[in-house]
């Protein structure tokens, strides 16, 4: 009953604000604006679309609002109206009232307020779909910022991503293309990074953890959290003071190097990616500033660590051999490595499938970010993908959307970025510290613990393993190891003798002509 009525609202709301006119209007075809004047016959949508759009989708909730702050970042899909209204979104949402905010941290904490802080601002300084941060003193002086998550987001979460599980159970079950896609894995890696967001000590865990690997790179500010005053709907944490990304005109007053920083952003996010497997998936505008203080001018400062993303060394090997494949236009070493993971049936042809991809990325290489669409190259390569059968990762949807918002970010810095010219180096050094000898120490530094574990436990597990097999030949082999393990035994007994022999030597050596002198 709760999917229904919650279905009835969003319809309700739909048509209350005219979001279906919105969505319609962006289809050129004449057929769609004569459906357009039609639907909205009897309905008084007298505010721009953009401000409809964006009022709309407060109102439906924070998986709305979420599509919508991605949406306002790809200004190359959306009017310039519509996505100024969308950017809003960001950290302009309506706040709930500060008596509540207040009413939430004390029950937290069991504690007054004034008990916790020297100073607390009422009026919130941002507000997003799921919490809303206030700058606040605490004892002893320290400026430190407080994030408080919205009350009754469980809930309304909770209906919304029932209805997206049943939307995807019956496209599924309808569609041979919806099963391509794994609708119902994607839904399902949507509800784990949601229920992530609502927990702020995960926040908070996340946070560290990216501080401690961006330690040393000098490219990224991200404050460190107070453990004292972090509980699941509250945390607290250091106070970060900068320009937002998207506030172009404040930053080119200040001096800021565009072009450096667009650098620096693709640098960053390559890092994150590549060398930790542990990204910043929420990297709208609202949740990126820039550094104006001396000490630490022209560097980011990421916010808000509710959704991060994490890529396994498979997930991460696989991407970096398609990347530099990319960057050097072997397209088909692209097909191979979409065959070799299993992405595609195995019976695929390799030129076929090699002809495709060219088709698709030959004309993005050469020119500038303002000149290329990331989100109509996915398109492309969406289409490529049905012809192809080829099967959607669900935990790599993260990372296309981060993606999306770097490509979004990066347009409005610097048009001009070569987005391939950057990356390959870094990319290429990547793979040259993993493949080559200091790839293959770092490996063995990291497993030598567990291989002096197994190794003395390998002839017991070794003669299990032949025994249970029973058979002449798996005896005589064993038979075999046993004897040249005890010729190894010896080997290393006659070794270890040598060694001391010769150490006990030099040492009474060292002895003798210490004492030589007194005995002379």
């Amino acid at each position: 009953m709760k999917r229904f009525t919650r279905l009835v609202f969003i319809i309700v709301t739909v048509l209350r604000f005219g979001l279906d006119e919105v969505a319609l209007s962006a289809f050129p075809q004449r057929w769609v604006r004569a459906l357009v004047r039609i639907v909205t016959l009897g309905r008084r949508l007298d505010a721009p679309p953009g401000v409809r759009l964006r009022e709309g989708l407060v109102r439906l909730g924070p998986i709305f609002v979420k599509f919508g702050q991605v949406l306002s970042t790809r200004r190359d899909l959306t009017p310039p109206d519509v996505a100024d209204e969308l950017a809003k979104l960001q950290d302009r949402v309506p706040p709930f009232p500060a008596a509540e905010a207040r009413a939430i941290i004390e029950k937290a904490f069991g504690k007054k307020l004034e008990e916790l802080f020297e100073s607390f601002e009422a009026e919130a300084v941002a507000s997003a779909s799921i919490a809303q941060v206030h700058f606040a003193t605490l004892r002893g002086g320290r400026p430190v910022a407080v994030k408080v998550l919205r009350p009754g987001m469980l809930e309304v979460i909770e209906q919304d991503l029932a209805l997206l599980h049943q939307l995807a159970t019956w496209v599924e079950r309808l569609s041979a293309d919806g099963r391509r896609l794994k609708p119902r894995e994607v839904v399902a890696e949507f509800d784990t990074y949601l229920h992530d967001e609502l927990d702020l000590v995960r926040e908070a865990a996340n946070a560290t953890h990216l501080r401690r690997n961006m330690e040393g790179l000098g490219l990224v500010l991200v404050p460190e959290m107070v453990w004292d005053l972090c509980r699941a709907n509250v945390i607290v944490m250091e106070r970060m003071t900068g320009v937002p990304i998207g506030q172009v005109e404040r930053l080119r007053e200040a001096g800021v190097d565009f072009k450096k920083l667009a650098r620096d952003g693709v640098t960053l996010f390559f890092t994150q990616v590549f060398r930790d497997g542990f990204f910043h998936a929420d990297m709208h505008p609202g949740n990126i500033f820039v550094s104006t203080a001396p000490a630490t001018f022209g560097r980011y400062i990421a916010l808000d660590f509710g959704i991060v993303g994490t890529l396994t060394d498979r997930d991460k090997d696989y991407l970096a051999h398609n990347f530099i494949a990319f960057f050097r236009r072997d397209y088909k070493r692209v097909a191979e490595l979409h065959i070799e993971s299993g992405w595609v049936p195995a019976g695929t042809r390799v030129d076929e499938l090699e002809g495709a991809i060219r088709a698709v990325c030959e004309p993005q290489f050469a020119r500038p970010l303002k000149d290329i669409s990331l989100g109509q190259v996915l398109m492309r390569l969406f289409q490529t993908s049905r012809r192809f059968n080829v099967e959607i990762q669900p935990q790599l949807v993260l990372l296309q959307k981060t993606l999306l918002n770097i490509e979004g970010l990066g347009r409005q810095l610097d048009p001009e970025l070569d987005l391939w010219t950057t990356a390959k180096p870094f990319l290429e050094r990547w793979m040259n510290e993993q493949i080559g000898w200091r790839g293959l120490l770092e490996r063995l530094r990291d497993e030598a613990p567990r291989y002096a574990q197994m190794l003395p436990e390998l002839p017991r597990l070794l003669h299990d393993a032949l025994a249970r097999r029973g058979d002449e030949g798996g005896q005589e082999l064993l038979r075999r190891l046993l004897i040249e393990q005890r010729r190894t035994n010896r080997m290393l007994q006659g070794l270890l003798w040598a060694g001391l022999g010769f150490v006990g030597g030099l040492a009474l050596t060292l002895l003798a002509l210490q004492l030589a002198p007194r005995f002379g």
